[in-house]
């Protein structure tokens, strides 16, 4: 760990020592602080420091304990991004790890320049008090549909009681992109593009899986969803009414 880290905090949960040295010293030259960790069992530790992690860099073959369920039972109690980092590269894979709620996904070997700009990006997208990459008109800060509020620049949402709605970094991307693209078919594509998540390893299941998971956090009845509507073969549609919102 280097004592002139200014990326922020981030966790390298891996059991292979090299692997875990390697990752760490990537992060580090790129000016970050890594938290090594050799199991589940040493996350837990770190999670429950003071000062937690930023993110977490998530193997799924751990000693202790599957990176799978450790990833769900992360994200069922915090929005921390996990970015899972494994030599499990099939579709089904990668499926799972995005309905569980992991951002971003990369297999081994991988690409130390391309880990390092995953990071960032994916950093960069949940930091507070910057305006949302999808956002395109700066001077609208936000959105109102069917009582819930939209914060882009505080990277928000709240329900219709006022409480807050716990959204990844990939989930309020999805909900931003298609809420400034109200009444209009998006593709998957098109989706990807404006979630800035185009890259060799997203394809279209990708997409599917967010809808899922945001249907499942707003919509009154997510097999009958009313917010988010598809259209077959054509991609998806926020189907709602919705107005700028000034936020404080």
């Amino acid at each position: 760990m280097t004592s002139s880290a200014t990326g922020g905090r981030v966790a390298v949960v891996e059991d292979d020592r090299i692997v875990r040295d390697t990752v760490v010293d990537i992060l580090q030259e790129g000016g970050f602080s890594a938290l090594a960790c050799d199991s589940a069992g040493a996350l837990a530790k770190l999670m429950g420091d003071v000062n937690p992690p930023e993110l977490i860099i998530l193997d799924l073959q751990l000693p202790d304990r599957d990176g799978l369920a450790v990833a769900g039972s992360i994200r069922s109690s915090s929005d921390i991004p996990i970015i899972m980092l494994t030599g499990r590269g099939s579709d089904v894979d990668r499926i799972v790890g995005l309905e569980i709620g992991a951002d971003d996904y990369m297999v081994k070997p991988f690409n130390p320049r391309e880990l390092l700009a995953r990071v960032k990006a994916v950093l960069r997208r949940k930091a507070p008090g910057q305006i949302s990459a999808v956002s395109a008109e700066v001077q609208r800060r936000g959105y109102r549909f069917l009582g819930f509020s939209l914060d882009l620049d505080g990277r928000r949402l709240t329900d219709p009681a006022g409480e807050p709605v716990s959204l990844t970094v990939s989930e309020f991307d999805l909900l931003a992109a298609l809420v400034e693209a109200r009444g209009r078919v998006l593709s998957r594509n098109q989706l990807l593009d404006l979630m800035r998540r185009r890259n060799d390893d997203v394809f279209d299941r990708t997409v599917d899986v967010l809808i899922l998971r945001l249907r499942r956090k707003i919509e009154p009845s997510p097999r009958n969803p009313c917010f988010i509507r598809t259209e077959r073969g054509l991609g998806y549609v926020f189907d709602a009414p919705v107005e700028p919102l000034a936020v404080s």
